[in-house]
């Protein structure tokens, strides 16, 4: 599939209309603080295909990766400020080929969750909001606990819940205490969904660290794992089943199909053979929960884990990872209300240039909207080259490209301060319309555009509260132009 094109979901065929089918692929891996350098993600990330044909219209269409022990020394997380993590940045640039854009990433100290939605999803993603909870030390320190995205699509609330819990064999209880901490301290700003389980679809994995009950030796362990017959022996003394089926001590409002590959832990790193210091445990899962019935009457929702397994040729740390592939029924033809921008003719490069929409009488503009302009294979919601308030006219002007970019808080940016173009007249101008407002702003004549290069321009709904953000509506493309007898930019290269 080309990068303009776009992919309609699959459509259960009935007489009746039903529900759309979504794929959905989680990634949960313990890194080990080590680094993407020398390795290939392709198959962690199912890209066996071409970006392009059969194999492509194949692909899912949300990617969630959710990692631990990311390098999260004091230098690299400063670096962080100002850049991507490099994971989230390989993944992007391998991802951006299949015409994925990155729409969030959260981090805390070493765990690492970084949502992909397919291109012509973005549109339709509204509330877009992170959490996070440390329990290491008390709930004091961040090497341990929880980051969560949440984001509403298509009229349904998805939650992406990344933890990595206490570890050790007999810290059993800490792991439960863990799990509570976490429900209790995630609240989201977002109406209907507030806590975790409010959510229509739940994916909660990671580093749960839950071992085998029992006094087996790490030997013990590995050569029962060498009988098949005693893989579900095992299963059944798996602490997370345990506290999930039985106890119902934690989790037990998830679900998981139970693990058919060997132990995720603890190997030798550089290898695939288990380090007989410590028992092998599936330490590394994907669970999932699902809220059947929604607003939609007589439209059920479902979902269904169709492959979950381990990829044992990764051996940088002592953990495999893990992914496991869903499908997922979101409402068909769903629209919330929104804007719709007017045609841009053309950008042109060193004036001052209007922007037209029509907001729509349903729609709510937040306190700190913002309108954002975007190369047209924009690979991440963070990628923006300018942007200007919508309602704060007092507010600096347009930011361009080379302002610091938080890359774990998203929209709406910070502008950096910069002399005004607009003096004594109005940016923004409003013009009631039947049911309709029709509205103009002005970005700068210092927004740094390419000449011949395509553009498109993204709506930003923010509330403020904690950074929830929705997508308005994305414009159609089109092309910067310099002035007529500008002077071309000259461009030196050095070979």
């Amino acid at each position: 599939m080309s990068k303009t094109e776009t992919a309609a979901p699959k459509v259960e065929s009935s007489a009746r209309q039903k529900l759309e089918t979504y794929r959905v692929y989680v990634i949960t891996w313990n890194v080990g603080s080590r680094f993407p350098d020398n390795i290939s993600l392709r198959q962690l990330l199912g890209l066996q295909g071409e970006a392009s044909g059969d194999a492509a219209q194949e692909l899912p269409d949300i990617y969630a990766i959710g990692l631990q022990e990311v390098n999260a020394q004091p230098q690299h997380q400063v670096l962080g400020l100002f850049k991507e993590d490099p994971w989230t940045h390989k993944a992007k640039h391998l991802l951006r080929d299949y015409n994925y854009v990155a729409v969030k990433t959260e981090q805390m100290q070493g765990l690492l969750l970084t949502m992909f939605v397919r291109r012509p999803h973005v549109e339709h993603l509204k509330d877009i909001e992170a959490e996070f909870t440390r329990t290491g030390f008390g709930g004091i320190w961040g090497n341990k606990g929880a980051v969560s995205v949440r984001f509403t699509l298509y009229g349904c609330g998805l939650v992406f819940v990344v933890a990595h819990l206490a570890a050790h064999d007999h810290q059993l209880d800490e792991r439960i205490e863990d799990y509570k901490q976490i429900l209790e301290s995630h609240h989201y700003h977002v109406k209907r969904y507030r806590e975790i389980y409010d959510h229509d679809y739940v994916f909660w994995f990671g580093d749960l660290n839950f071992r085998l009950e029992g006094n087996d030796s790490a030997t013990e362990v590995r050569d029962a794992l060498r009988d098949d017959t005693k893989h579900e022996e095992l299963l059944q003394r798996d602490q997370l089943y345990q506290v999930r089926e039985r106890t119902q001590k934690a989790f037990q409002v998830l679900h998981e199909r139970l693990p058919a590959f060997p132990p995720t832990f603890k190997f030798k790193e550089g290898t695939s053979e288990y380090d007989m210091k410590r028992r092998p445990a599936w330490t590394d899962r994907i669970m999932y929960a699902v809220q059947p019935l929604n607003r939609q009457p007589g439209m059920q929702l479902a979902i269904e884990q169709c492959s979950y397994k381990s990829h044992p040729a990764y051996n940088i740390s002592d953990h495999k990872p893990v992914t496991s592939d869903f499908t997922i029924k979101l409402y068909p033809n769903y629209r919330a209300p929104g804007i719709t921008f007017s045609p841009v003719s053309v950008w042109k490069i060193g004036d001052e240039n209007t922007v037209e929409y029509r907001k729509h009488a349903e729609f709510e503009e937040g306190p700190n909207d913002w309108i954002a302009i975007y190369g047209i294979d924009y690979a991440s919601l963070a990628d923006y080259v300018a942007y200007e308030y919508v309602n704060q006219a007092e507010s600096p002007t347009s930011s361009d490209s080379n302002h610091e970019r938080d890359y774990f808080e998203m929209p709406a940016p910070t502008p950096h301060r910069s002399h005004h173009h607009h003096r004594n007249r109005q940016r923004l101008r409003r013009q009631q319309e039947a049911n309709e407002e029709l509205v103009r702003l002005d970005f700068a004549d210092d927004v740094d555009l390419r000449h011949g290069e395509q553009y498109v321009l993204i709506y930003f709904r923010s509330t403020g509260l904690r950074g929830v953000t929705s997508i308005a509506h994305i414009s159609g493309p089109f092309v910067a132009e310099k002035r007529s007898g500008s002077p071309h930019r000259t461009e030196y290269h050095v070979d």
